[in-house]
């Protein structure tokens, strides 16, 4: 019993060290500072959309979400700056501008909430119906 004691508190001290923030705070970043860009030209790309938000502070990330079978933009991304008001500068900015032709639409970015909400997937034949 005392071994794992001993293994669960080492696993638990590594995940919060002081050099790695606790997981809330990661996710109340990322989320805060954290923007939807809609609107966006197919011929966009992630250093073009990088270049066009990092006039209102500095970008961490610039990414164009892709179709996996055509290689092609979706038409929308995602840029996540270092500070909320950056973020916030951004949206002032840039929300119902033309970027390469196209007027974008930048928000804040949601949080997956589940991918269960529509219509349940048709796995085979349905069950047959149990009589009492």
């Amino acid at each position: 019993m005392a071994a794992l004691r001993k293994l669960a508190g080492s696993a638990a001290a590594a995940l919060h060290s002081p050099l790695t923030p606790p997981p809330f705070l990661i996710c109340r970043r990322g989320i805060a500072s954290k923007l939807f860009v809609g609107g966006l030209s197919f011929c966009t790309t992630e250093k073009g959309l990088s270049e066009a938000f990092s006039q209102y502070g500095q970008v961490v990330e610039a990414k164009i979400m892709m179709d996996r079978i055509s290689s092609r933009s979706k038409g929308f991304g995602f840029v996540t700056f270092a500070s909320e008001d950056e973020a916030e500068k951004a949206i002032a900015g840039l929300d119902g501008k033309v970027l390469n032709g196209r007027v974008i639409y930048v928000d804040y970015a949601m949080l997956k909430s589940s991918f269960g909400g529509g219509m349940p997937i048709a796995r085979g034949p349905p069950e047959p119906a149990k009589e009492n």
